[in-house]
């Protein structure tokens, strides 16, 4: 479901201003061109207004005028912008995604609960590494895997867990977290980022902007996006 309101519509409101702005500039060029031809009928014959001052005070409303139809302009392009993403971010509903965040959970399978089944997580490396090592927390805190991660390029990684600690051993269902570490040469450290994946429940309008609902994972935007799987 895709929630879009008058309020919080960037488009709309973007449209209602650059009309309220035309209809301003409208009632301006019409109080300008009054206040003219009252100044010149008034004008003192012995010392009459210079034809310079009278196109310095056109060219100034020319360009009031021209810089008006700028942002007008601009702001309707933000307002299409803003549509193509609502657009974009309606058709993402459904689809699993990955966003930065560390909580993962672990369930069984209904027909052999020695089969583990892990939500989809990922990291996102900055640069490139020699070492990456992707580290599953319990709830305590406590290490419980430990995973060396083949990749050296920069870029995004989906991964898995089959459940099991160090040891081989099944880990009970619940919730866990994963904490990345990456590292160059002599173990320069590399920025790199854990995903945590969810699916798009809908798309709604906030005060925040656009924003993608991951039902219990929370609220993101488009650009926390890292992929669509």
């Amino acid at each position: 479901m895709t929630t879009v309101n008058n309020v919080n519509n960037p488009a709309g409101a973007a449209l209602a201003s650059a009309r309220g702005r035309v209809d301003l500039m409208g009632d301006t060029q019409d109080r300008f061109l009054t206040l003219l031809i009252t100044q010149l009928r008034h004008q003192d014959p012995l010392n009459p207004m210079e034809n310079e001052q009278i196109t310095s005070q056109l060219a100034q409303l020319s360009t009031v005028q021209g810089i008006q139809q700028l942002n007008d302009t601009l702001l309707g392009l933000a307002g299409q912008m803003d549509m193509t993403q609502s657009m974009q971010a309606a058709s993402l509903i459904g689809k699993e995604i990955l966003v930065p965040g560390s909580k993962i959970s672990l369930g069984s399978h209904p027909d052999n609960p020695e089969i583990k089944t892990a939500t989809p997580f990922g990291i996102d490396l900055m640069s490139g590494a020699d070492k990456v090592t992707v580290t599953i927390h319990d709830g305590s805190g406590k290490v419980v895997r430990e995973m060396q991660v083949d990749v050296q390029a920069a870029g995004v990684y989906s991964l898995e867990w089959d459940g099991r600690d160090n040891t081989g051993a099944v880990l009970p269902d619940g919730a866990y977290n994963v904490e990345a570490n990456a590292t160059i040469g002599d173990g320069a450290p590399v920025t790199v980022e854990a995903l945590r994946s969810g699916r798009v429940d809908s798309v709604a309008y906030t005060t925040q902007g656009l924003q993608l609902n991951l039902g219990l994972a929370g609220n993101y935007s488009l650009l926390d996006i890292r992929k669509i799987m």
